[in-house]
């Protein structure tokens, strides 16, 4: 098996039947936020520009239904600080779409714990919808081992009238335990401005006298390594031109944390892959990974990533695990889920999936575009993914829709 992993599938089955007990050094997870807001993925055109197409990634919106009360029930079952929690939080909100929500990340949290080592740190990211029920949460599943609340404080356009514009995320950093051999290498910062004016780079000395009396700072000829990171990071988002997701984090934010809380050659698992940042990230710090998502959409975004990355032999170095790899594989897919087949079937050949839009291109399920050396101009192959026997009605049927998009 490779060292790194990417899995398709419910990170909560992928965890339970695939990941070891303590087997991961660093765990970084941005999950849905119950935003109630659905998210696409976003494409490029040939040229580089950002494509209007866009077709649904996921629903960012919980329901309390049958689903999540047995999923509340067993959490509750399972007793300890987090069945309390829950149970307090049912008396709060009532069986509510955020009990849902909570119902959903609270077993998750547990796995999570079960396969982070000893040694190892955890990074929830948050938004205010959530975030201090999360805390709470994360306290109960690792009795109060928090590190850090950590700030990611970007800018954006403003907007509304009536509140401080919202300009942060929060990162909550826990440990898996109080061990002093928790992994941590300090990262610096650059001095103010008027520090480096004064002082310069070299390393600044303070203390004082024997009666208590503060003596002036002096320099030393060692160059000093900047100031000690605080927990207000100020990292510019993605530029939407850039993106992916909508909420896709930047690399340099990941690149942080990792440094931070692993050394080369460690595990590190995002059980919410995404478009796949943390791996990307995780693969050029010469860290190993495990990236986990639910959609076929994500999981061939994360190879393109991966590959436009690294280039092509890059993907000697990872393994999928979830993909269909022979025709009944595909089959029960098909009659699981046609929608993913679809995208697992488009992103076999390399297709573009289209826009959910009704119209011209109804029948049109992928494209792939192409140049043509001969004219200089670029063409598009039109796909249709059928799981069935095909019927030559539906051939006809797909000239009639290439006939109206020439």
């Amino acid at each position: 098996m490779a060292e790194n992993l990417l899995y398709y599938g419910d990170n909560l089955d992928i965890l339970r039947e695939h990941i070891k007990d303590e087997s991961v050094d660093l765990i970084y997870l941005d999950p849905p936020f119950k935003s109630e807001q659905d998210y696409n993925v976003l494409f490029e055109e040939q040229n580089g520009t950002r494509s209007k197409a866009q077709i649904k990634a996921f629903e960012d919106s919980w329901r309390w239904d049958q689903e999540s009360a047995m999923a509340y029930q067993e959490v509750v079952e399972g007793g300890g600080e987090v069945s309390r929690a829950m149970q307090a939080f049912k008396i709060m909100v009532g069986q509510s779409d955020m009990l849902a929500y909570l119902s959903m990340m609270a077993p998750r949290l547990l796995e999570l714990k079960r396969v982070l080592k000893s040694t190892g740190s955890i990074y929830l990211h948050c938004d205010p919808t959530a975030s201090h029920y999360l805390k709470l949460l994360m306290d109960a599943v690792f009795g109060g081992n928090i590190v850090n609340e950590i700030i990611w404080h970007y800018r954006k356009w403003p907007s509304g009238k009536y509140a401080f514009q919202r300009n942060h995320d929060v990162i909550l950093f826990y440990a898996r335990s109080r061990s002093q051999e928790r992994t941590f290498n300090q990262l610096f910062m650059e001095r103010a401005p008027s520090t480096l004016k004064r002082f310069g780079t070299s390393k600044i000395v303070s203390g004082y006298d024997e009666e208590g009396r503060r003596l002036p700072s002096r320099t030393e000829e060692e160059d000093s390594e900047g100031v000690r990171m605080d927990d207000v990071w100020d990292i510019g988002r993605v530029p939407p031109i850039k993106q992916f997701f909508p909420t896709q984090k930047p690399e340099a934010l990941l690149e942080r944390i990792i440094k931070a809380s692993s050394n080369e050659g460690d595990v590190v698992l995002d059980p919410f892959c995404g478009c796949g940042t943390t791996v990307v990230v995780a693969q050029r710090l010469k860290r190993r990974w495990i990236g986990i998502d639910i959609t076929h959409l994500a999981i061939n975004l994360i190879k393109y990533r991966l590959q436009d990355a690294f280039g092509p032999e890059i993907v000697k170095e990872f393994e999928v695990i979830g993909e269909p790899v022979d025709l009944s594989g595909a089959k029960a897919l098909a009659e699981e889920d046609p929608y993913q087949f679809q995208f697992w079937a488009l992103g076999m050949v390399g297709a573009r999936p289209v826009e959910e839009k009704k119209g011209a291109d109804k029948g049109i399920d992928g494209r792939i575009y192409c140049h043509d050396e001969k004219n200089g101009k670029t063409k598009q192959i039109i796909i249709q993914v059928k799981s069935g026997n095909i019927s030559s009605a539906q051939i006809r049927d797909l000239r009639g829709v290439l006939d109206r998009v020439q």
